[in-house]
């Protein structure tokens, strides 16, 4: 890439001295070479650092990395640290490496973790594995930056020994330790926190996170396509916002199109927040906190800022990076490049009979799953189970569907099923590859025929996302490990939306149906889900029956 040099005048805002000043910006060879005063700039439009995203896996976006920039630097975002993770659950090391490469062929600056849990735990099948030594070789490269969040929150606290030797490589290598503990509280997060992890993006109650605030740890503010926790840790930015960043975590392609970061600053200035303290918690503090090669608009910095229209739209004009103009009023200015498609699957179509489940003799309860909109926790309910011919079935009318999770490393293995409450599907289903973490695929729907049809829909492309019912059907092939597309960033877009819809018009009632549905074989946040192997309780740290 060659390294650009030139001027821009206007009103400078300098998070370091907490100002705002007329004046120019000057850079040479990608990097700052002064930032003076001047007073007979006229010129209104806003100069400051560009935007991080403190967490985020690229791969629940849809797109690979070099497509996720393209939309991502139109909204101001110079850099993410991000988590593999979810590709290393299919792909393994390799995963990781294609992660890499692909982010290193565009100017957004991409800062990977070595995933600290592949899998996530012991209780469900995925595609690889990465052991302690794995990571440390992860650690060891330059381009790693620190470990990703550390999600077996129970075997950190009980001094899982891989768990202890990952974070002393990663102590040792002078790298931040990433933490994902949702839901501890008082001395367990404090004990959490001494074992090494220094962040945590999981708090989904003000309460919580001023808990880890007293253990020590940072605390990210997550706003994403399904978990949703801004209304509840913004008074944060008014009382320690100098430990405190933004993430999106998982950011699906229909909202990234329309806005990244730029919307968690806006939202903050709404709420009359100090810009200062937000822009810093937008900027500074990820780049200081991670040790980011990332430019903060000083002399000697590489010339990563933005240009925004001013306060009150609060709109991002051009995005440069180390002094590229990179994107332009709302487009990116480098061009797409074609993506390599690696994966991993093997499953072979099922029939709708595999889905059925036996009624066991006399009166029985099922432990169900209740989603909650914007969550990604969920409530364990008891309910009484609709029969038929013998069968538990899903009940609509009540809102009792079924879930279902098929292995995908397997060309045929026992299929999990189990019972939901939230989605509210009338009829038909949906089902997904993208389902965190191992990526097996998981499926919800009103009755058994359109369960295998939703599923079979996704084996068909080896990958993707699909809905059917009331006699359509429609799919979003992801051929990159069944968890990206290969396609422009826009129609991903695009055909995620009319999924949405689709979704939407057989009864659910989700903001983000699929993005929820990613999230429901997650087994490390409480409390009830399902992986391919069964109903497993987080709170109990194990599996229970579907039928009481």
């Amino acid at each position: 890439m060659k390294l650009s040099s030139g001027r821009l005048a206007g009103q400078i805002v300098d998070l370091h001295q907490r100002r705002i000043f007329a004046g120019v910006v000057e850079w040479r060879q990608g990097r700052i070479t002064r930032v003076r005063a001047d007073d007979r700039v006229r010129a209104r439009h806003l100069i400051m650092p560009g935007f991080v995203d403190a967490h985020i896996h690229i791969e629940s976006s849809l797109l690979p990395p070099a497509e996720f920039a393209r939309l991502a630097v139109a909204h101001g975002t110079v850099a993410t640290v991000s988590d593999p993770h979810e590709i290393a659950n299919v792909l393994g090391a390799r995963g990781v490496a294609h992660m890499i490469a692909d982010g290193r062929r565009t100017p957004l600056k991409f800062n990977f973790g070595a995933p600290s849990c592949v899998p996530a735990t012991g209780f469900e099948t995925a595609g690889a594995a990465l052991d302690a030594n794995a990571v440390a070789r992860l650690l060891a490269r330059e381009d790693v930056r620190y470990l990703a969040e550390v999600m077996n929150f129970p075997g950190v606290l009980g001094g899982d020994p891989a768990l202890r030797a990952m974070m002393k490589v990663a102590r040792k290598l002078g790298k931040p330790i990433d933490g994902h503990a949702p839901g501890l509280r008082g001395a367990q997060a404090r004990a959490y926190a001494a074992a090494g992890p220094s962040t945590d993006h999981e708090c989904f109650t003000l309460e919580e996170a001023q808990d880890k605030l007293a253990a020590g740890m940072k605390i990210l503010i997550r706003e994403g396509s399904a978990a949703r926790n801004f209304a509840a840790l913004a008074p944060l930015l008014r009382t320690h916002s100098e430990r405190v960043m933004f993430c999106c975590d998982d950011l699906h392609p229909d909202l990234l199109v329309g806005g990244h970061l730029d919307r968690h600053i806006r939202r903050a200035f709404a709420a009359g927040t100090d810009r200062f303290d937000v822009l810093r918690c937008a900027s500074v503090n990820p780049v200081e906190h991670y040790g980011l090669a990332v430019g903060l608009l000083r002399a000697g910095d590489p010339a990563d800022f933005v240009v925004v229209d001013g306060w009150k739209k609060f709109r991002v004009l051009r995005t440069y990076l180390d002094g590229r103009l990179v994107a332009a009023n709302g487009r990116a200015r480098f061009p797409r490049l074609a993506a390599k498609t690696p994966n991993q699957f093997r499953a072979q179509p099922r029939r709708a009979a595999e889905f059925a489940v036996s009624a066991t003799n006399g009166p029985a309860k099922l432990n169900v799953i209740e989603a909650l909109n914007g969550q990604l926790i969920t409530r364990h309910l008891t309910e009484a189970p609709a029969l038929r011919q013998g069968k538990l079935v899903a009940d609509p009318k009540r809102d009792l569907l079924k879930i279902a999770v098929v292995n995908r490393y397997a060309a045929r293995a026992p299929i999990a099923r189990g019972f939901i409450r939230g989605f509210g599907l009338k009829a038909g289903a949906i089902a997904s590859s993208v389902a965190h973490d191992s990526h097996n695929i998981v499926a919800i729907g009103a009755d058994d025929e359109a369960l295998a049809a939703a599923v079979n829909l996704v084996i068909k492309h080896r990958g993707g996302l699909s809905a059917v019912g009331r006699g359509r059907s429609l799919a979003l092939p992801l051929p990159i490990a069944g968890l990206m597309s290969d396609l422009p960033g826009p129609v991903v877009a695009r055909r995620y939306t009319e999924l949405d819809r689709f979704a939407k018009r057989l009864g659910s009632r989700l903001d983000a149906p699929f993005m929820t549905l990613s999230f429901m074989a997650l087994l490390v946040i409480p409390d009830l889900k399902l992986s391919d192997r069964g109903l497993f309780s987080a709170t109990r740290w194990g599996f229970l029956p579907v039928q009481t």
